[in-house]
């Protein structure tokens, strides 16, 4: 921006302002170039999310299944298997719907109304129907509409943070242009529209967002593993046994019979909802922390992350700055205080101090646009909060505002002296840089002095301004300009300021080092003061590595070198930079969660394996491509979002655990039937097994979903391992499946064998078949029960377990009961499955998978205590 002064005063308003558009003009024009709205990125239609969720590849095998099913003349397996991949699928897609609905009310970023002249008169218009060659009126707080060039500027300064990174105000020239979003912190101006919508800058780094390629989540990544590698199992097996079948001298229809069975029992038809809906809760309880979720997957992502990119002002601190030190020839002030508000405690050095504090604060008001103000019951920055901050500081102190009529001159703020004066009453009253202010000052043992105490302030990590005056002539003429007016200045004072760390920060950023997590600070700030805020919340030590964004390395691989370490502090840094470093940290390995809230930061969010942005501060385009939206703009939020994503990452580690112990139970019958030749009948037959994963199953494996973070969730690094390993895989079919199938047989053979049947003999048929089924699948429902406490840890046994902790599992269980006693004892529902109510003695066996799922599943978790005792 340009440097030289502006004219002081308000815009005019007159006959001699420009008059700006007509209406019919405007109105020419807004049809012919359209809205000023930003290019939306292109969403499927919701059709189309439907139809996606299902026709991924293990819908497309139940697909299959169920033509196969009606192929075979087994209709009423078709249809319930058509209904199954349904309702999983809306299930998916309403839960994803809602997600997306959720942020889209977030979109704040353009106003909806702003001030411009048309028909000579000032209006207000809806920002939308702006058009190139609008006059608008801008003042301090509002937010720029689109691309503007300033043709009046009177003390202009904005805050391009939101574009650039750059948390310090701009000052506006004539001639100058200002970008869509900005947001003007103080004085006024008459701007010309020079672009809208599409053509903006704003648009250009949306653009840049939405070309962005988006990697899948690790979550999916490990789904689509599991999904892929269970779904080549079950069509091996599924063509293995019909060949078998058709060897062994059975028809082909039983043997298709026979082939969907075994598939059908291998597909844990309830797993994608159970991940859907495990993930649904996770989001919920993160809204309930102030954490909106955009993406399922970006729950469990959240559980995997181990480096963390967030920036400072908003995120780390609290995005309000506050005179928190002064010092006055007479002696040091601590001001003890919070936010704006015009009540704090003052602790002074001598009472002399509190007296010199009021005029120091009186005189760098009298130069000071911004003010803190009285806004939805709290208090607020009005312009540049550093302006708004003395203004605090004088409303604490009682000083008296400077009379406005009074004002003899004013020179505004500039880059190029970095200081603001005024001539009011006779004095001239500056405030600016400490090094800009103390050379113009007179070599007194004062000035050596405030020299002294900026080192003081400054090694504190405050940002100091400089408060000094000088008396005139009452009847000489103002300065003729300010270089003339700041000579010879008397040291009234330093303001040591502070933009204070957000409540809980610090306790956040340990909680990620004992987490394994690690995290950088990434910011357009200043490095000076991203420094002194990392080492107030704990970020860095006295070894800290401080990186500029113009000095990283060009190379990808030696950047994440340089930064895969915690602790490290990047200041200036620019939206390219930021998309570099979460390449590189990907690159290394890291699952990398981005925080950002400007458009400048959309492509990096995107980059990264989860973006992270503000929903108080930050922009539209931010939260577009973020999937995770902070609804409290604070870091704390974050880690309690991580402790809730590894909580989920467990918990689908418990239902799969859970469903595949159900699957080797379904397919022991089909097994058994198969090596027998078919002469040992099936205790199990294809609608069982989907009554069982639907009907009996799903409830306990949802509630297993909702299982809350276990004690020391955060105390250990993140899960690396996949989701179906060898721990799962042992766990399974080596310990639950086992003890549960071997129950469920036994059931079934006791049932014949009471009944009078003997070895060697062929099996009977009717009722007690029925009933030896009814047996089996009665294990089956039971040991699952049992199953779903021991999945509720893989240490602690069920009578170690505080069972209240999730109420929703005992609903659950209890809800599944009630299912079988249903599926046994309703005839339409027994007849549809081919069972009947067991015999006691098949009861009674059946009841036994009980305490044999719970006694071999103590005896697995003592041997892991011994063998693995940290685990």
């Amino acid at each position: 921006m340009a440097n030289e002064p502006s004219t002081p005063g308000p815009p005019a308003d007159g006959d001699t302002a420009p008059a700006g558009l007509t209406s019919a003009e405007a109105g020419a024009r807004l049809a012919r170039d359209g809205p000023n709205r930003l290019p939306l990125p292109r969403q499927p239609s919701p059709a189309r999310q439907l139809l996606a969720q299902m026709t991924h590849f293990f819908a497309f095998m139940l697909w299959v299944a169920a033509v196969l099913a009606f192929l075979a003349g087994l209709p009423q397996l078709g249809v319930a298997i058509v209904v199954i991949v349904i309702v999983n699928g809306s299930f998916a897609f309403a839960q994803e719907y809602r997600a997306e609905r959720a942020v889209s009310e977030l979109r704040d970023l353009v106003p909806r109304r702003t001030t411009v002249r048309r028909d000579g008169r000032r209006t207000e218009v809806d920002a939308a129907d702006l058009v190139v060659g609008d006059l608008v009126l801008l003042e301090g707080g509002d937010r720029v509409s689109a691309d503007l060039e300033a043709i009046e500027s009177h003390s202009l300064r904005v805050d391009e943070s939101l574009l650039t990174g750059e948390s310090r105000p701009v000052r506006v020239a004539v001639g100058d242009h200002l970008p869509a979003g900005a947001l003007v912190v103080e004085g006024e101006a008459i701007t010309r529209v020079v672009a809208i919508g599409s053509e903006t800058r704003l648009a250009a780094i949306a653009r840049l967002t939405q070309d962005t390629h988006r990697s899948p989540t690790p979550l999916a990544r490990e789904l689509g593993r599991v999904v892929h590698l269970l779904a080549r199992v079950a069509i091996g097996v599924g063509v293995t046994f019909f060949l078998a079948g058709l060897g062994l001298g059975i028809g082909w229809n039983d043997g298709l019979v026979l082939a969907i069975g075994v598939t059908v029992a291998l597909v844990p038809e309830g797993l994608l909802p159970t991940v859907t809906l495990s993930l649904a809760l996770g989001a919920q309880r993160m809204a309930r922390e102030h954490a909106l979720v955009r993406r399922l997957e970006a729950v469990e992502t959240l559980g995997s992350t181990t480096f963390i990119c967030t920036d400072k002002t908003g995120t780390l601190t609290r995005n309000e700055m506050a005179v928190v030190r002064a010092w006055t020839p007479g002696g040091t002030a601590r001001i003890k205080g919070t936010g704006y508000e015009p009540t704090a405690t003052i602790e002074a050095d001598t009472p002399v101090t509190v007296t010199a504090l009021g005029e120091l604060a009186r005189v760098a008001r009298a130069s000071s646009t911004g003010r803190a103000v009285e806004r939805d019951g709290g208090w607020a920055a009005l312009g540049d909060p550093m302006d708004a901050a003395i203004d605090a500081l004088a409303n604490r102190t009682g000083a008296p505002l400077v009379d406005q009529s009074a004002v003899q001159a004013r020179y505004p703020f500039d880059p190029r002296r970095r200081r603001a004066s005024v001539v009011a009453d006779d004095v001239v009253m500056v405030k600016g840089a400490p090094d800009s202010v103390l050379p113009r000052c007179r070599d007194d043992a004062a000035t050596g002095a405030a020299h002294a105490a900026l080192d003081a302030l400054t090694a504190e990590g405050l940002r100091v301004l400089a408060v000094a005056r000088r008396a005139v002539n009452p009847s000489a003429p103002a300065p003729p300009d300010a270089d003339t007016a700041e000579s010879d200045l008397e040291i009234l004072g330093l303001l040591g300021f502070e933009d204070p760390p957000r409540e809980g920060v610090g306790a956040a950023v340990q909680a990620c080092r004992r987490a394994g997590v690690r995290v950088a600070m990434v910011t357009g700030d200043h490095p000076a003061t991203a420094l002194a805020v990392a080492r107030e919340v704990g970020l860095v030590d006295d070894e800290a590595t401080v990186l500029i964004g113009s000095e990283l390395p060009a190379a990808d691989d030696e950047l994440g070198a340089l930064l895969d370490r915690d602790g490290v502090v990047v200041a200036r840094v620019d939206p390219e930079d930021k998309l570099r470093i979460a390449h590189a940290l990907r690159s290394r390995g890291h699952v990398v969660a981005m925080t950002g809230d400007g458009v400048n930061d959309g492509p990096a969010l995107q980059e990264a394996d989860i973006g992270i942005a503000m929903g108080r501060s930050g922009t539209d385009v931010a939260r577009e491509a973020a999937d995770l939206v902070l609804l409290d703009d604070h870091f704390a939020t974050i880690v309690a979002a991580i402790e809730q994503g590894r909580a989920t990452y467990a918990n689908v580690r418990r239902f799969l655990t859970y469903h595949l112990t159900d699957n080797v139970a379904e397919l022991t019958p089909f097994v058994v039937w198969g090596l027998s030749g078919g002469t040992i009948p099936l205790a199990l037959g294809v609608l069982q097994v989907l009554c069982l994963d639907i009907g009996t199953d799903l409830l306990p494996a949802l509630a297993l979903g909702a299982e809350p973070p276990a004690a020391g969730t955060l105390d250990r690094p993140p899960p690396r391992r996949h989701l179906l390993d060898r721990p799962v895989l042992a766990r399974v079919f080596a310990v639950l499946g086992p003890a549960e199938a071997a129950v469920e047989m036994a059931a079934f053979f006791v049932t014949f064998l009471a009944a009078g049947w003997r070895p060697g003999e062929p099996f009977p048929g009717g009722s007690i078949a029925l009933q030896a089924s009814g047996a089996a699948f009665t294990a089956v429902v039971v040991g699952q029960m049992a199953n779903a406490f021991a999945c509720r840890s893989t240490r602690r046994p069920v009578w170690r377990q505080r069972l209240g902790t999730n109420r929703l599992l005992l609903f659950a269980v209890a809800t599944s009961l009630a299912a079988l006693a249903g599926f046994l004892f309703i005839p339409p529902l027994a007849d549809l499955l081919d069972q009947a109510v067991p015999s006691l003695a098949g009861f009674g066996v059946a009841l036994l998978a009980v305490p044999a799922v719970l006694a071999v599943d103590g005896l697995h978790k003592a041997r892991l205590a011994r063998t693995h005792p940290f685990g």
